[in-house]
C-alpha cells in the first residue's frame, strides 16, 4: 500500500463546521417529512411552513426560497441582483471571492470589487470608495454590496455596524446582500434574534445558512425588501437550485428554526470556539490572529508546532507565511475534543 493509499486517520473535528455530522433534531425531521406522497418544487406543506415560520422571524415581508448549498443561494441572489455590467462590492476575503471558484462571475456575469479588509468587516468609506464611476458608460456599475456575517475570519459585524454599513450602501443607490453561511453564529455571540441581526439592520436579501448549523445540505435565499424577488424564481430554476422534492430541504430550514434550535446549536459551537480560545491563551509561540468572536480561532503557531499537529489533526493553514492556521468549531465539538488539541498545541511546542 503506497502512502496514497492509506486512510487518512487524522482527527478532523476541528477542520470545518462542515465536516461535523446532522443534529439528531433534523435527521428526526427529514425522516417525518418522508412520509407518502406530496407535491413537488414546493407546493409542499413543509415549505409553506418554513416561508411562514420565516416571515415571524424575519418580517412580514420576507419571502423565502429554499436552496441546496451557500453558493448556490449567493450566486443565484447576485444574479438576481445585479446586471452583467454591474458589480458587486466585498471585502477581499469574502467566500464569493476566494471559495466559490468564479461562479458570481460566471452566472451573474457581473464584476466583484473585492476591497482589502483588516478584519474582514466592511466600513462605509469601503462602500463610498468602491461605488466609484456611476453613471460613467466606460466604468462597471456598483449595484451590489455584500457582507459575510460571520466573516471568514471569524469576525463579527454589530448591529450599529450593519445599520451603517446599509445605511451608505442605500445612500448610494446600492442593495445589501448577507451572506449568512453562519449568520446564526453571528447572532447568537451578538445576543440578539434573526430579525436583528438582518431586517432592522436594513440587510436587503440574506442567504440563510443552514448546513453549517447541523443540517444535511440546504440554505435558503431570503429577500426583505419587495419586489426584488419577482424575477428570482426563473434564476433559482436556471441556477439548478431548484430542489424537486424540496419538502425535505424545508423540513431541515424548518426544524433549525424552531424551539430556538438554531441559537443552541450555533450558541454552543461558539462556546467551543471561547474554551479554544481560553485554552491556547499564554502559551509560549501562540497568538490569535483575530479576535474569537463566532465560531472559529485563528491562531499563528510555529511551523514546526504546526507539522507537529498537522500529524494528528487535520485543519487549514490559513495564512502560510503568517504562520496563521483555523480551527472551526461545530454544534457537534465537545469539550473534550477542544481540551485534547490544547493539550496537543502544548505537546507540539515543546
Amino acid at each position: 500500500m503506497t502512502q496514497r493509499d492509506r486512510p487518512d486517520t487524522r482527527i478532523v473535528a476541528f477542520a470545518s463546521d462542515n465536516y461535523a455530522g446532522v443534529h439528531p433534531a433534523v435527521l428526526q425531521a427529514i425522516a417525518a417529512a418522508n412520509e407518502g406522497f406530496t407535491p413537488a418544487y414546493g407546493d409542499d406543506p413543509w415549505t409553506a411552513a418554513l416561508c411562514s415560520r420565516v416571515r415571524e422571524l424575519l418580517g412580514a415581508a420576507a419571502e423565502t426560497f429554499p436552496v441546496f448549498n451557500g453558493t448556490g443561494g449567493n450566486v443565484t441572489a447576485l444574479a438576481a441582483l445585479a446586471r452583467p455590467f454591474e458589480a458587486v462590492i466585498c471585502a477581499e476575503t469574502a467566500h464569493i471571492a476566494t471559495d466559490e471558484c468564479g461562479a458570481p462571475e460566471r452566472f451573474a456575469g457581473c464584476k466583484l470589487v473585492d476591497l482589502p479588509t483588516p478584519d474582514g468587516k466592511l466600513t462605509p468609506e469601503l462602500v463610498r470608495r468602491g461605488a466609484v464611476g456611476l453613471g460613467d458608460q466606460h466604468h462597471v456599475q456598483a449595484a451590489v454590496v455584500s457582507i459575510s456575517q460571520s466573516t471568514e475570519l471569524g469576525t463579527v459585524y454589530s448591529a450599529d455596524e450593519l445599520r451603517a454599513l446599509t445605511a451608505a450602501a442605500h445612500e448610494a443607490g446600492l442593495l445589501v446582500h448577507l451572506d449568512g453561511a453562519r449568520l446564526t453564529n453571528a447572532a447568537a455571540a451578538l445576543g440578539i434574534g434573526l430579525r436583528e441581526s438582518t431586517t432592522e439592520c436594513g440587510i436587503d436579501v440574506v442567504t440563510l445558512g443552514g448546513t453549517k448549523c447541523g443540517l444535511l445540505g440546504a440554505e435558503a435565499v431570503v429577500f426583505l425588501r419587495p419586489g426584488l424577488a419577482d424575477r428570482y424564481q426563473y434564476v433559482r430554476k436556471q441556477g439548478t437550485q431548484l430542489a424537486s422534492k424540496m419538502r425535505f430541504v424545508s423540513a431541515q430550514l424548518l426544524r433549525l428554526l424552531q424551539d430556538d434550535l438554531w441559537h443552541e446549536a450555533a450558541g454552543h459551537a461558539n462556546g467551543m470556539a471561547r474554551r479554544l480560545a481560553d485554552g491556547l491563551a499564554g502559551l509560549p509561540g501562540v497568538s490569535l490572529a483575530y479576535p474569537v468572536q463566532a465560531n472559529g480561532v485563528f491562531a499563528a503557531l510555529p511551523r514546526r508546532a504546526t507539522e507537529r499537529l498537522m500529524e494528528r489533526y487535520r485543519f487549514y493553514v490559513w495564512d502560510e507565511d503568517a504562520g496563521v492556521v483555523r480551527w472551526m468549531c461545530s454544534w457537534q465539538t465537545g469539550e473534550a475534543d477542544v481540551d485534547a488539541l490544547v493539550t496537543a498545541v502544548r505537546a507540539a511546542l515543546v
